[in-house]
């Protein structure tokens, strides 16, 4: 792991351990600086990734400050990371429909960038929030990138096994989202009835040097699901 990304995460550490609230301010630069021993740059890019996370904003001529603390329950639409984190004081579990390796779907190829004689891990599987049903998720992973799954891995979350097992790091996603009804399937699976509302959502996960390496497909059940959106001056 990169320095400054270590360091954003002791600052994030810092400000749960703390209990810090909207508005609370953290130590200055200079501060930060001579506590991790580093440079200022290093620290101007661990806080720019704090504030890309939501996690502070900083003030010109004031100071570094705690943004107000995300919802419980809400999923983040803008994570790279899944949903799990957004969720982590939740139960979380998973019902592996089926885990194989095949060719991948024309739609599969060409969000992964990847010809239909290669090997995709093919992954469908239920997930749950608190012994309620949250979502039916089909997931295709590039099988030259990510090269080896299990049952075992699917039942918990894949992407920590990405960044912890594989060593791999996730650099962004290109998300795209539906409202519609349910199908038979899903509504199933879901325990929902057909035609019952949905929100629909397809994801192109990338590596940090750009390579797509997971595209999904996630079925939301409307009456567990909730999100948010944060964003920062950087978008406006």
């Amino acid at each position: 792991m990169i320095k400054y990304q270590q360091i954003a995460i002791e600052i994030e550490k810092y400000i749960e351990d703390h209990a810090l609230q909207q508005g609370d301010k953290l130590p200055s630069l200079e501060t930060l600086m001579t506590q991790f021993e580093v440079s200022k740059s290093t620290i101007t890019k661990s806080l720019d990734l704090l504030e890309k996370k939501g996690i502070v904003f900083q003030v010109r001529g004031s100071g570094i400050f705690v943004r107000r603390h995300k919802r419980k329950g809400y999923i983040s639409l803008l994570s790279n990371q899944g949903f799990k984190k957004s969720l982590e004081d939740f139960q979380i579990t998973s019902e592996v429909i089926e885990l194989d390796v095949r060719k991948p779907t024309k739609e599969a190829a060409l969000n992964l960038n990847m010809e239909l004689e290669d090997d995709v891990y093919y992954v469908k599987r239920v997930r749950y929030i608190n012994g309620q049903t949250l979502c039916l998720e089909e997931s295709y992973f590039n099988k030259s990138i990510i090269t080896y799954l299990n049952n075992e891995i699917i039942s918990e979350s894949i992407f920590n096994y990405i960044t912890e097992g594989l060593g791999l790091k996730i650099g962004f996603a290109d998300t795209f989202l539906q409202v519609d009804k349910l199908t038979d399937e899903e509504a199933m699976y879901l325990r929902l009835k057909k035609e019952d509302p949905k929100l629909y959502v397809e994801s192109v996960f990338h590596l940090n040097n750009g390579q797509p390496f997971d595209f999904s497909k996630v079925t939301y059940n409307y009456e567990q699901s909730q999100f948010f959106v944060q964003t920062n001056s950087h978008f406006l």
